[in-house]
């Protein structure tokens, strides 16, 4: 698999080592087994050293190669409500729209990487409160790239989304939920 030989990023090695340590502190890993991996993974260079440490974990824990492609050619891609955030999303689409809500999904990775690869359509991205939006690598030919009050730059203990690729003809917009005001 070419992904087994893709490089990995310190946030990859870091999510690597919180997997073994959490395996470690439920007993699946003495500690001579721990420190050995735990080696191996903060110095790892490819997703198949990675894999190779933790693949004979139990399988609910999240994977290291956590990677969700999404493809349309003439609809609509939507996710909403209480769905899980892949550690890297790839959506495609040709003659369609991109709607990404965050704010109620579940999201175990500190980061996020999404790839927008668009012809003809416009994205959408709903953070959670709080949420950090990267949209440096983003790139439309023919529309708008919004972030409205949505910062760039990481902050401790926020999500932080970086999203990259490009649209011809539309655009990027990057928020947080509607807020909502109930009457009595």
């Amino acid at each position: 698999m070419p992904e087994l030989q893709m490089r990995v990023s310190d946030d990859d090695r870091e999510c690597a080592a919180q997997q073994l340590q959490h395996a470690f502190t439920e007993g699946r890993l003495t500690q001579l087994e721990l420190e050995d991996r735990l080696e191996i993974a903060l110095t790892a260079k490819t997703y198949g050293d990675l894999l190779g440490l933790i693949d004979d974990l139990p399988v609910d824990q999240p994977q290291v190669d956590d990677v969700v492609e999404l493809e349309s050619k003439n609809g609509h891609i939507k996710r909403s409500g209480d769905w899980a955030v892949p550690r890297r999303l790839r959506v495609t689409s040709k003659y369609g729209g991109v709607e990404l809500d965050l704010s109620e999904a579940v999201v175990t990775h500190p980061v996020v990487d999404i790839e927008l690869d668009l012809a003809y359509g416009s994205a959408k991205i709903i953070l959670p409160e709080g949420g950090v939006a990267n949209v440096d690598a983003f790139r439309s030919d023919h529309g708008h790239v919004s972030t409205s009050d949505v910062p760039g730059r990481r902050r401790p203990g926020a999500l932080y989304v970086v999203i990259s690729g490009r649209t011809k003809y539309g655009g990027l917009t990057v928020r947080y939920p509607r807020r909502r005001w109930f009457t009595q």
